[in-house]
């Protein structure tokens, strides 16, 4: 089929793929503060949808850079989970399959971009004062020994 409508984000018929990227800089994270539906305005590691035919560390790079313009070299997973939303009426609103993975510091200055409400290095005491998102502050906390309570 030829001129087919990309997959829709919003009650979609089968589960997106998508990128998050785990970057750090010194003893701050990046995080950007989400302008849209689902998580609109927690703060996040960057990421978003996978491209067809772009692979997983590709999406990854292409997506921090567009939501914050900082270049990024994207690693090995360090978390896969689901995120799925469903409406008053019990259908999914939302359903994506998430590969998070760690990502190297290149350049760059954070800066709000794409669908980031804002972008920006965030130090282990300010992550306690924000609303994070569970995924986020459950992935810094296990997997990189960020922000855990002392």
């Amino acid at each position: 089929m030829k001129n087919q409508s990309p997959p829709s984000r919003i009650y979609p018929d089968a589960p997106r793929p998508a990128v998050g990227a785990v970057v750090f800089k010194g003893n701050a994270v990046l995080l950007v503060r989400r302008g849209n539906s689902p998580s609109r305005g927690t703060w996040a590691i960057p990421g978003g949808s996978v491209r067809l035919g772009e692979t997983l560390r590709a999406a990854a790079e292409r997506e921090v850079l567009e939501e914050t313009g900082v270049v990024v070299r994207a690693g090995d997973p360090v978390l896969v989970f689901e995120a799925i939303e469903k409406d008053h009426r019990g259908a999914v609103k939302y359903h994506y399959v998430i590969v998070d993975l760690a990502a190297e510091y290149v350049s760059g200055v954070p800066r709000a971009g794409d669908d980031a409400a804002d972008a920006c290095w965030i130090g282990e005491d300010a992550l306690g004062r924000l609303p994070v998102n569970p995924a986020t502050r459950r992935l810094l906390s296990e997997k990189f020994n960020f922000g855990k309570p002392a």
